[in-house]
C-alpha cells in the first residue's frame, strides 16, 4: 500500500507539477541515460533534463514482503505505510506540514519483492526534501496512534480482497502455485496477522527492509550527477547492511485441473495458467510479444476475440507473463455468466492448443510489433516516469541501453522465433483453473 496519501495542497500543486513532468522530457527516439558512481559505492541512472526545475527520484529495496517471518505476514507492507506518518522530531501532522510547504511529493509502497520510495521535488526545495526523506528512511517514529490508523487502513483493504472475487481467485492461483514459499502468501497478510504486529514487529522489519546493498536508483530531472551522487550518498550510505537473507527461487507448483472456490456472486471469475518463464531468459522478449498477440489485456487479441467478439461470453479477458524474482507464472484472467462457465473453459483449452500447435501468423506479428514500438515510446512521457521506470530496469537486470534497443530487437523478431517460443511457452495439459463463483457444471 502507498504509506503516504497525497494531501490537498500538494494535489491541488501535483496538477500544474504534473504538467510540468510531462513538459520536462519531450518524447524523443532515444533516452540519454547516465550511470553515476556515488563515492559511498551507489549506483544511479540519471536522465539530466535542465528545462524544468523539477526533479523525480525512485529508490528500489529489494527483498518486499518475501523476507518476512511468516507468522508476521503482512509486516513490511504495514512498516512501509508508516515511513511518512512521523520521522525524527516530527509527528505525523509536523511531517505533512513540511512536506506541503515543500510542495514535494514523498510516497512509499510495499510488494513482493521491494519497498520502493518515490520522491518528486522542485530544484529550489531539494535539499529540504532531502532531509524529510532521510528522516523517513532512517528515523521512522511509529507512534502508535499512527500504527493503529495505519493498520485500520490495512484491515479495511484485507477485508475488501476478502469479498472480491478477483482477489480471491488471485491468492488462491498464489497459494497453489507456490505453496509454502512467500510468493504463496498476501504480501499484505492477514487480518490475524495484521492485528497482532506491534512496534518491535515494525522495528525489526525496518531494519530487514531498508538496507544500502539492496538498492536501486533512478533519477531524472534537474540535477547533475555529481549532485544526484551527493543526495544518494547523503540519503542511504549510513542505512545497515542486510541480515536477512532472501528466499529462495521457487518452481510453479500446482497441479493440472479445476479449483473451485464457492462464492455467490453474479459473475465467476476464473484465473488461469501454468509455470511461466524466468525474466532474464534470453527469449523473454518473445514470449511477451506471442503473449500480446494471444491475450494482452485489449481488443483484437485471440482471447478477446474468441471470448467476447465472436461469443459474447465476457466483457474482458486477457493474460501476463508474471515474472518476479524469485518465480514466475503465465496467467489470465476473465469473468462470465456462471452458465457460460464450461464453455469459456473449453474455449481457453483449444486456444492454448492451438497457439502450442500453430503459433502466430505473419499478419499478427506484424500488428503486434506495429502496436508495441508505437506504444513504447509513450511510457517515457516525463521525468516521474522515466525515475521510476529506470529504477525498476536495474531491479529486473536490464541493461542501460535496453530502451533504445527495445524496439529494434521486437522488429528482429522472426515469425519462426515466435512460433518456437509459442511451442515452449503454452502446455494446455498443464493449465490450472481456479473458479470463485458459481461453476455453472461440473469439470474435468
Amino acid at each position: 500500500m502507498t504509506g503516504i496519501l497525497l494531501h490537498r495542497a500538494a494535489l491541488g500543486l501535483g496538477l500544474g507539477l504534473g504538467l510540468l513532468i510531462a513538459a520536462a522530457l519531450p518524447l524523443r527516439a532515444e533516452i540519454d541515460i547516465t550511470p553515476v558512481e556515488t563515492p559511498g559505492g551507489f549506483t544511479a541512472w540519471l536522465v539530466q533534463e535542465d528545462s524544468i526545475p523539477f526533479v523525480a527520484l525512485d529508490i528500489h529495496f529489494r527483498g518486499g514482503a518475501s523476507i518476512e517471518d511468516p507468522a508476521q505476514a503482512g509486516v513490511v507492507n504495514l512498516m512501509t505505510g508508516l515511513l511518512g506518518e512521523g520521522a525524527g522530531d516530527l509527528d505525523a501532522q509536523a511531517f505533512a506540514e513540511a512536506r506541503e510547504a515543500l510542495a514535494a511529493r514523498i510516497s512509499f509502497s510495499a510488494g513482493r519483492d521491494t519497498v520502493s520510495l518515490s520522491a518528486r521535488f522542485l530544484t529550489d526545495n531539494r535539499d529540504a526534501a532531502a532531509e524529510l526523506i532521510r528522516l523517513a528512511l532512517h528515523e521512522p517514529r511509529f507512534d502508535a496512534d499512527a500504527v493503529e490508523r495505519v493498520r485500520r487502513q490495512v484491515l479495511s483493504s484485507l477485508r475488501r480482497d476478502a469479498v472480491d472475487p478477483n482477489a480471491i481467485a488471485g491468492r488462491e492461483f498464489a497459494r497453489l502455485a507456490f505453496g509454502d514459499h512467500p510468493y504463496g502468501r498476501h504480501p499484505d497478510g492477514t487480518p490475524e496477522s495484521v492485528a497482532a504486529l506491534d512496534g518491535d514487529a515494525l522495528r525489526a522489519a525496518h531494519r530487514a527492509a531498508i538496507t544500502r546493498d539492496r538498492v536501486y536508483i533512478g533519477a531524472a530531472g534537474d540535477i547533475s550527477p555529481d549532485d544526484l551522487a551527493a543526495l544518494v550518498d547523503h540519503l542511504l550510505a549510513d542505512l545497515p547492511e542486510a541480515e536477512v537473507p532472501l528466499p529462495e527461487r521457487t518452481p510453479f507448483q500446482a497441479e493440472p485441473g479445476v479449483h473451485a472456490v464457492a462464492f455467490d456472486g453474479p459473475q465467476t471469475v476464473i484465473a488461469f495458467g501454468h509455470a511461466g518463464i524466468e525474466r532474464d531468459d534470453p527469449e523473454f522478449l518473445a514470449a511477451f510479444v506471442v503473449n500480446e498477440v494471444f491475450g494482452g489485456g485489449r481488443f483484437g487479441t485471440r482471447l478477446m476475440r474468441s471470448l467476447r467478439e465472436e461469443r459474447g461470453l465476457t466483457y474482458g479477458v486477457g493474460s501476463f507473463l508474471s515474472s518476479g524474482a524469485l518465480g514466475e507464472s503465465y496467467q489470465g484472467r476473465v469473468s462470465t455468466d456462471p452458465q457460460h462457465v464450461p464453455q469459456v473453459l473449453d474455449i481457453l483449452r483449444a486456444e492454448w492448443a492451438a497457439m502450442a500447435a500453430d503459433g502466430i501468423t505473419e499478419d499478427e506479428a506484424e500488428r503486434v510489433r506495429t502496436f508495441l514500438t508505437g506504444a513504447y515510446p509513450l511510457r517515457f512521457d516525463g521525468n516521474a516516469a522515466i525515475a521510476s521506470i529506470m529504477a525498476s530496469m536495474q531491479f529486473q537486470g536490464f541493461d542501460i541501453d535496453y530502451v533504445n534497443r527495445r524496439n529494434d530487437m521486437v522488429n528482429a523478431l522472426t515469425p519462426d522465433e515466435l512460433n518456437a517460443m509459442a511451442a515452449r511457452l503454452y502446455d494446455p495439459e498443464a493449465l490450472v483453473f481456479v473458479m470463485v463463483g458459481d461453476s455453472g457444471a461440473e469439470h474435468d
